[in-house]
């Protein structure tokens, strides 16, 4: 069996789903946002309901189809709720981790969870009393706005605290009676509003408004802070934005290939990645394949534009998780072992072109290349739909430090000859950005070109709160 491409690749922080429904099952509904947001994260899942007069949470580590089932769910009863899928930037896979965060102030409740990554975590965390077991942002930002709840509403509370925070957010919260989204002021992570007969929904990738049947209404703005209530939509700008700084690699791997990004699938930005690609780097072969899933629609265009047949040789295993979803090196080994398996067939004697949309740590690829030429393959030669990674990202995907990314201090050559493949290329930044269709001024392009839109910290990391003295 061959490696499972995840172990190598960014993973994303977290899925974000809200609704605000009367009348409506909103724990359902939020249940099936959260199956489409699966692939933002695999290590928790929870949801957070109020009927108006009280807020209830229940989450837990696993799957959503783990987490929830017809009884729980009937437990959860309101007319609005927010979700959460959980993949961990900042602390350690616990239950005291998982999200929505709770929290109560002077008999008044609220719930939020987060997608992104602070950089300034260290001076928030002064500012609060520590909470056992906690060592998340999230949490930090959730005890900062019970902090400022009495003798305000939430709202008023966020509009306090949200213009100290620093790095990528998006937030949903809720307290009895009211559903907030907001996003931080450069929109590095997406955040969409849709609506649906009698209420509105919100979520991280427009793919969980399809499932629940809604209606694209647009965008929550960078610096905006939405609430949502019996009075309807209503919004605040709590910053101005210095500059859009969406994150590129939404298009090139994170968001699922149905959702749409700047008024574009992602499947047709993928498949130009991969025209591109094969005009920038082409190769004499036999055969296209994609290491599935995220890489299917761009090797599909690199055939396309290539010439050459486009064949699967590559299964996955589709009942193991997102490998590159795991936060622990070892267990994203195992997982690459599990997940991928070559099809002899349809590669023995081929030269093959291998279409991936990344390579961080350099070990999947390596993986790959081998199990590939273990099954026959008389060629493989590796093709990246993005430049190469040579700078951690503090924003919400986990590759933290420069050390992790085989890039960072390799040639091109070099990285090749650690993967064992025949040749490779990588598709060039102003490819990559041509084929989104947006100009380079409105992404977050720091992982491949080091320029980072909000300054990073020089202490950072992921177990940053759970070693407070090294800050």
């Amino acid at each position: 069996m061959l490696p499972s491409r995840r172990v190598e690749r960014p993973r994303e922080a977290c899925g974000l789903f809200g609704v605000w429904a009367p009348g409506e099952d909103v724990a359902r509904l939020t249940y099936f946002g959260l199956f489409a947001l699966q692939h933002r994260g695999q290590e928790s899942a929870g949801i957070a309901v109020s009927d108006g007069e009280h807020v209830l949470v229940y989450k837990e580590l696993g799957l959503v189809s783990q987490v929830f089932d017809e009884a729980t769910l009937a437990t959860l009863q309101g007319h609005l709720g927010i979700g959460h899928t959980r993949y961990s930037t900042t602390g350690s896979t616990t239950w005291e981790n998982a999200q929505p965060v709770f929290k109560t102030e002077g008999g008044r409740s609220l719930a939020l969870g987060h997608n992104g990554n602070l950089v300034n975590t260290a001076e928030l965390a002064a500012q609060v009393p520590r909470r056992e077991g906690a060592t998340t942002d999230s949490d930090l930002v959730a005890s900062l706005l019970a902090r400022e709840l009495p003798g305000r509403e939430l709202g008023e509370a966020a509009l306090e605290v949200l213009p100290r925070l620093r790095g990528a957010f998006c937030f949903v919260f809720i307290d009895e009676r009211s559903l907030y989204a907001a996003r931080d002021p450069h929109g590095l992570r997406p955040l969409s509003i849709g609506r649906i007969p009698g209420g509105f929904v919100v979520a991280s990738e427009t793919c969980a408004l399809d499932i629940v049947g809604a209606t694209f209404v647009r965008d929550v703005e960078p610096g905006e802070l939405v609430r949502i209530d019996e009075r309807g939509l209503s919004s605040e700008r709590f910053a101005q934005a210095p500059r859009r700084a969406l994150c590129v690699f939404e298009f090139v791997y994170l968001a699922r290939a149905d959702s749409r990004l700047l008024g574009r699938t992602i499947h047709e930005v993928r498949r130009e990645l991969g025209r591109r690609l094969a005009r920038e780097a082409p190769a004499e072969a036999d055969l296209v394949i994609p290491v599935p899933d995220t890489a299917v629609s761009a090797a599909q265009g690199y055939a396309e534009a290539s010439g050459i047949p486009y064949g699967e040789g590559l299964m996955k295993n589709r009942y193991v998780g997102r490998t590159f979803i795991e936060p622990a090196q070892s267990l994203r080994e195992l997982g690459v072992k599990l997940k991928l398996n070559p099809i002899p067939d349809a590669i023995r004697g081929r030269r093959l072109v291998v279409v991936d949309d990344s390579i961080v740590r350099g070990t999947t690829t390596r993986q790959i290349v081998q199990a590939l030429r273990e099954a026959g393959a008389a060629e493989v030669h590796a093709r990246i739909t993005c430049p190469p990674i040579r700078w951690p990202c503090f924003y919400g995907i986990d590759m933290s430090t420069r050390s992790e990314l085989v890039a960072s201090d390799l040639s091109v050559e070099q990285v090749r000859a650690f993967v064992g493949a025949d040749s490779l290329g990588y598709l060039s930044l102003e490819g990559m950005i041509a084929a989104t269709g947006s100009p380079a001024e409105a992404f977050c392009r720091a992982c491949f070109d080091g320029e980072y839109p909000v300054p990073v910290p020089e202490e950072a990391g992921k177990f940053l709160l759970e070693h407070p003295t090294r800050s």
